[in-house]
């Protein structure tokens, strides 16, 4: 009896992989998001990302359920703010600020994708890693010191920096023609917070990126 049930069960996960297969699709997707960063503190230094929109572009082949990959490359602005508790010797020194850093991120990364198509709807979650590259928009930024013997200005230097990222997510495809349909997703970031300023040290911490994304996609 149990034999026969487990056989029954085997035949129809057989058959709706048969039938995801014949569905298996190739799409590429375009989308805007808003890219909410965190805050974060070490090294004496307290580090922040502002909020900014991008956007998204995907690569994506489905093969079964449990098969699906895709490639991705994103750019949002990533402006960058420094905060120090700087200790002058022999002096009473305050805070050390940096105006924004602006910044660009650039994102590349490869992901699984795991979906079951229902109807027009294909629901999905995803999993992956990549680089993300931060480039600051100039040379240098200005560092201002607040001191006893009253502000100090000065210029920092500004560097490129490259980091892995973690990225987790999922969504809901939903086809409104047969080659086209709208894509919502949330998707999230996981990497070391970026040293741009180099009279800053980087903060080293994990920084989380939160991305709500919405956008269409055309199915081959």
């Amino acid at each position: 009896m149990a034999k026969r049930i487990y056989t029954r069960f085997l035949l129809v996960g057989m058959a709706l992989l048969g039938s995801e297969v014949c569905l298996a699709q190739t799409d590429v997707a375009a989308s805007l998001y808003w890219a909410f960063g965190t805050t974060t503190t070490g090294n004496r230094v307290m580090q922040g990302q502002f909020r900014a929109p991008g956007a998204l572009f995907e690569v994506r082949h489905i093969s079964n359920p449990i098969v699906g990959f895709e490639g991705t490359y994103s750019f949002n602005r990533a402006n960058q703010s420094y905060f120090e508790n700087y200790i002058c010797p022999g002096i009473s020194c305050g805070p050390t600020v940096a105006p924004a850093v602006s910044a660009n991120a650039h994102e590349l990364t490869g992901d699984w994708v795991a979906s079951l198509k229902i109807r027009n709807l294909r629901p999905f979650a995803l999993v992956g890693g990549g680089v993300i590259l931060d480039m600051p928009r100039s040379p240098e930024t200005v560092v201002t010191i607040e001191g006893g013997l009253g502000p100090i200005v000065t210029a920092s230097t500004t560097t490129n920096t490259i980091k892995p990222v973690f990225v987790y997510g999922g969504g809901l495809d939903w086809g409104l023609l047969p080659h086209l349909g709208l894509r919502f997703q949330f998707r999230g970031n996981l990497n070391k917070a970026p040293a741009l300023a180099t009279f800053f040290p980087s903060t080293n911490a994990l920084t989380h990126t939160a991305e709500p994304t919405i956008g269409a996609y055309f199915r081959f």
